[in-house]
């Protein structure tokens, strides 16, 4: 089982890296304009240089990149990708898509862009995927991935579909990917974090009028230290307050000891503020 992989971006320095670092931030925390973009420019890219010459006729399964209760930055890309993607296959016979979910058990605190090749296959040899096989007998299967750096996540698809017994046709997409090993797989967090300095910065984001909560912003957040996390929360509106709470606890991250601080003190807000818990 050998699936088929495109990346829209091949990053080989980091002198220029073939798209704007801070639009990869922005989007990485939340910036569902900058994940529009990015979707529609990858399903452009697919369709150019795969399915223009080789169209698909099964039904296409497109997959986002696993998650538990809160969706990752490519979830948001996902949607537009999709989008993008249907129009080109009814216009040329194709099916229009359909999609499920890669289900993940395990959430942790660390930093997976900061991480080694060794220490990411180390952090994420302890959690399992889960799909749902029966749903994808006889379809073609697109996952998609923001960047592709170790290979790690692409390895614990293909041990899943190994594992369920997938025959299926497999495709793995990234809207970038790194091919020059001698790069370090920590350039990943120089992209994240590339406009993204402080939890003030996520200021603009949140407020440009197209924004969508992701596990990294959410993470991120709550990961705050204290006195600059109050000025934060001071500063959102109570929707913002009732939704990052609502998620934290659907990811379970009341059960993770560093976040608690973070937690208590939006549980005492909201509390304090008659807001109400939906």
């Amino acid at each position: 089982m050998i699936p088929y992989t495109y990346s829209l971006h091949k990053i080989d320095n980091t002198a220029d890296f073939g798209f704007n670092p801070d639009h990869y931030s922005r989007f990485k925390f939340g910036d569902n304009f900058i994940a529009k973009s990015f979707g529609k420019d990858l399903a452009d890219g697919f369709i150019k240089y795969y399915l223009a010459d080789n169209l698909i006729t099964d039904q296409i399964v497109v997959i986002s990149s696993p998650y538990s209760f809160i969706p990752t930055a490519t979830f948001a890309m996902k949607n537009y990708f999709v989008s993008q993607l249907n129009r080109w296959l009814v216009e040329n016979g194709g099916l229009q898509v359909q999609e499920t979910k890669v289900h993940r058990t395990v959430t942790y605190k660390e930093d997976y862009g900061e991480l080694s090749a060794e220490e990411r296959l180390s952090l994420i040899g302890n959690d399992s995927f889960h799909i749902d096989k029966d749903f994808l007998v006889g379809k073609t299967l697109l996952f998609l991935d923001d960047i592709r750096i170790t290979g790690s996540h692409e390895r614990m698809i293909l041990k899943m579909a190994k594992e369920y017994g997938l025959s299926n046709e497999m495709h793995m997409l990234y809207f970038a990917e790194l091919v020059n090993k001698n790069i370090h797989p920590n350039v990943e967090n120089f992209l994240n974090y590339h406009q993204i300095k402080s939890i003030f910065d996520l200021e603009e984001i949140i407020d440009g009028g197209d924004f969508c909560f992701n596990t990294r912003i959410v993470k991120y957040i709550l990961n705050t230290a204290s006195e600059s996390f109050s000025i934060f929360l001071q500063r959102r509106n109570g929707n913002f307050i009732n939704e990052l709470y609502d998620l934290a606890l659907g990811n379970g991250y009341h059960t993770i000891e560093a976040y608690a601080k973070n937690l208590h003190q939006i549980k005492d807000y909201i509390k304090n503020n008659n807001y109400k818990l939906i």
